[in-house]
């Protein structure tokens, strides 16, 4: 029998889960010094083509980190889109750096690439590249500009796995790359994230600073501050098992988005997904929709409407320059973004997660479409 509530995310775990869980059990390892926690890093590094895997806590911890390794100058610009995750941002301020924002473009609500260039300065050191919702940055007019200017490249891939950009794995591109491995993820390890790089130096600062600077010769002597970002061999051992059906959960996702684009497609207020570019094909990490300025009514009334009717939502990311929290640190004073606000108000994404069924699918799609049409 259906559940009479659809979540907007059911995580789906039925490969060698509990079999690598029992290891660990078994085994007694299931801290940080555990096995699959090096096996998970090295698998996962050399699916996005980079050499060095770094496993961490949460995707938060991994943005952390690689900010920390890069070492910028103190009060360094970090051009950033203002449409994404707190994380992002917060990361940049809390290593003493400036995020700068750049608006969203309105067909992949990803970063516009065409509005960076205006915002390099003498102080830009560094951009930060965000994927958005399965669908990948148009990388290469980014790396033009940091090439140019010299400046390092941050990419955030954390909804990307398995994704492609112009045959390349997402993650492989610029200085260092990270992941996330939320159960919302196409890999979930629970809570966990990944920094990875092909730059061999900043693969051991990661190491180091993830477990509080520890050293091998005089352990419990510190010549500098870290983190615990350390990842436990439970989770590991989980990752490793997602890793291993990667292909298939990305399969999966985009009969979910084919599924959804076709059931929504005819239906004129609405803007879908983009399905492709040259660049890309969408992975639909989830299946985001916008209503159309000829709609009458904003996200949250149509979210709280299919509430009710048993259809889980969540909205859009919120622009960092609307954000409270930055408001009182006064930044980002009179920035208006208007593609980013708009979307962040218009945008939800319905039920998608790899473990729906296409009876629930059917469900959604039924109740999405009476509910919009009957508030139209």
């Amino acid at each position: 029998m259906l559940p009479k509530f659809i979540p907007v995310n059911e995580p789906l775990l039925d490969s060698n889960e509990k079999k690598y869980l029992n290891e660990c059990i078994d085994s007694g390892w299931i801290s940080s010094e555990g096995s699959f926690v090096k096996k998970f890093e090295e698998s996962f590094a050399k699916i996005v083509n980079r050499k060095f895997g770094i496993a961490v806590c949460n995707g938060t911890a991994a943005l952390d980190l690689a900010l920390k390794v890069l070492n910028l100058p103190v009060a360094s610009e970090v051009i950033m889109p203002t449409f994404t995750i707190i994380s992002c941002a917060a990361a940049i301020i809390r290593n003493n750096l400036k995020p700068v924002l750049v608006d969203s473009d309105p067909i992949t609500w990803n970063m516009d690439v065409n509005s960076i260039e205006k915002k390099i300065t003498e102080k830009t050191k560094a951009i930060m590249i965000v994927h958005i919702y399965g669908f990948p940055v148009d990388v290469d007019p980014i790396l033009k500009l940091a090439k140019k200017y010299n400046l390092k490249v941050i990419e955030d891939a954390a909804e990307m796995h398995g994704q492609f950009y112009k045959g390349k794995p997402c993650g492989s591109f610029g200085d260092i790359s990270i992941f996330s491995f939320y159960p919302n993820k196409h890999i979930t390890t629970g809570e966990g994230g990944m920094v990875v790089t092909d730059d061999e130096k900043l693969a051991k600062k990661c190491e180091y600073f993830r477990n509080l600077c520890f050293k091998k010769e005089k352990r419990f002597i510190h010549d500098d501050l870290g983190f615990n970002y350390r990842i436990t061999n439970l989770q590991a051992a989980v990752g490793l098992a997602q890793l291993e059906k990667l292909n298939e959960h990305v399969n999966k996702k985009r009969e979910i988005g084919k599924f959804y684009t076709k059931s929504f497609k005819d239906i004129d207020f609405l803007q879908l997904p983009l399905e492709e570019t040259e660049y890309a094909n969408n992975i639909y990490w989830v299946y985001g929709i916008v209503l159309k300025k000829n709609y009458p009514h904003d996200a949250e009334f149509i979210m709280k409407e299919l509430s009710k009717v048993g259809i889980g939502t969540r909205p859009f990311f919120w622009p960092m320059h609307e954000q409270p929290i930055f408001k009182k640190m006064d930044l980002f004073k009179n920035e208006n973004y208007p593609i980013s606000e708009n979307i962040a108000r218009r945008g939800f994404y319905i039920p998608s997660g790899l473990g729906i069924s296409l009876e629930q699918m059917k469900i959604v799609a039924k109740k999405v479409k009476e509910v919009l049409y009957a508030s139209f």
